[in-house]
């Protein structure tokens, strides 16, 4: 079927942009993609929205093999997640069952009604069932309404005890002494039961906070991610693939400019960061050779220092070439899941993940995005998000950071609390 496209020029973006927002939240399935108008060499799109099932890709069994089928059947926009358990059903070997009070699914995407392009001045919309220019009225009658965060605080639990945390930091250093891995990507889960809350206004205040260049406002049915990433996982633009893993973070001084410049020259010639980062790099390298063509692969850019609102970070790009026959599903199978939240070597330290956290990751460190009509995708990384499911009023948070032998277990425990702060803000504020 044909997607019936027309181009309307707009007047005021952030408006237009809030009205699609509030416009896509009344479908029980919409993906909202929002750049925060960032640039880079490897910028894609500023806002992508799909809302609306056609078809779906959810399976239960031969996730592999129905995953090639799908793609090979659907020339057109998908959208969707890969959780992180979706490694389990990749190797069966590390398959175990862990509390997930969420509920998303291994892996799911969607063939959506309606997919609108929003830039500075135009929006492009997409639609198998409406005209677009009556989606177009809807949208620009859409009142943007202020959404209030609850008076009522939500209480915030940790899966495990500071006490804990570093204990455990402590023995994972020791498999790293003798010799199991060089790097670990630990995890610990905040949580809060009986939660009422309204997603779209927590999303609002998360990336009101924190402004990142991958987030996404994710629903499927019951099922929410608000999500403010920073990272990309994967992108593939013709016959090139991108990754861009982040290790290496450090808090901005948001008081004294000459002082938070200080502080990236301080994260640039960190020892501990780029040891961490160098070894994610080496890690991703070795995934996308697996792929690439031989000698394709290449680090276009090492150590770079990206300013956010909360923070600075340390971040890497890696590029290889893939040959025509080379699917998707192939490539998850050689990279998924990313490099920067597992470790090195990665078949090892996803053993010990399973073995020290205690809660599934579920989509937390996954990737949310979208695959275009001519197959080429972008993905990001789940990671400074709120998990919500609204049937059971579960709400769930992550923060991890790499472990290596030089780390400080109190210093990883205070890098996770700085990656959690701007969560934590959100879900604790009161309107008074």
């Amino acid at each position: 079927m044909q997607r019936a496209t027309e181009t309307f020029v707009i007047q005021d973006f952030q408006k237009t942009k809030q009205q699609l927002l509030h416009w896509a939240n009344q479908y029980n399935s919409c993906s909202f993609l929002d750049n925060h108008q960032y640039t880079s060499l490897h910028h894609s799109v500023e806002c992508l929205v799909a809302v609306g099932e056609v078809n779906r890709f959810s399976p239960t069994s031969n996730h592999q093999s129905a995953l090639i089928s799908f793609l090979q059947q659907k020339n057109d926009w998908l959208f969707g997640h890969i959780s992180y358990d979706y490694h389990s059903i990749l190797q069966p070997s590390l398959t175990q069952q862990k509390l997930d009070n969420i509920g998303f699914q291994p892996i799911h995407f969607y063939q959506p009604e309606i997919v609108l392009q929003l830039s500075a001045t135009e929006l492009k919309i997409e639609s198998l069932t409406k005209t677009p220019l009556d989606i177009f009225k809807e949208i620009t009658n859409t009142q943007n309404k202020e959404h209030k965060i609850s008076n009522q605080e939500i209480a915030i639990n940790s899966r495990i005890s500071k006490a804990d945390y570093l204990q455990t930091i402590n023995q994972l250093k020791q498999h790293i002494l003798r010799g199991d891995c060089y790097e670990i990507n630990y995890c610990q889960e905040f949580y809060a039961e009986n939660a009422t809350i309204e997603p779209l206004a927590i999303y609002q205040q998360l990336t009101a906070i924190s402004p990142n260049p991958f987030a996404s406002y994710y629903k499927l049915n019951d099922k929410y991610l608000l999500c403010a990433s920073p990272e990309r996982y994967l992108k593939k633009q013709g016959n090139q693939l991108i990754s861009q893993p982040i290790k290496g973070t450090f808090k901005r001084n948001l008081q004294n400019a000459e002082a938070d410049n200080v502080l990236k020259q301080q994260l640039f010639a960190s020892h501990k960061d780029r040891t961490e980062n160098v070894m994610v790099v080496d890690l991703v390298r070795n995934d996308l050779s697996r792929i690439c063509k031989e000698g394709s692969v290449k680090v276009e850019e090492l150590f770079g220092i990206y300013t956010y609102p909360q923070v600075h970070q340390m971040i890497s790009t890696i590029v290889g070439e893939i040959d025509d026959t080379t699917n998707l599903a192939d490539i998850l199978q050689a990279t998924f899941p990313m490099g920067s939240m597992t470790g090195a070597p990665k078949q090892k330290v996803m053993q010990l993940i399973n073995q020290y956290e205690p809660s599934s990751r579920g989509l937390y460190s996954g990737a949310v995005g979208y695959i275009t009509p001519t197959k080429d995708f972008d993905f990001n990384v789940v990671i400074r998000s709120i998990l919500y499911n609204a049937s059971n009023q579960y709400l769930s948070y992550q923060v991890g950071g790499g472990i290596t032998f030089n780390s400080i277990a109190e210093q990883e425990y205070e890098e996770c609390l700085l990656k959690a702060e701007a969560i934590r803000k959100v879900l604790t504020a009161s309107e008074g």
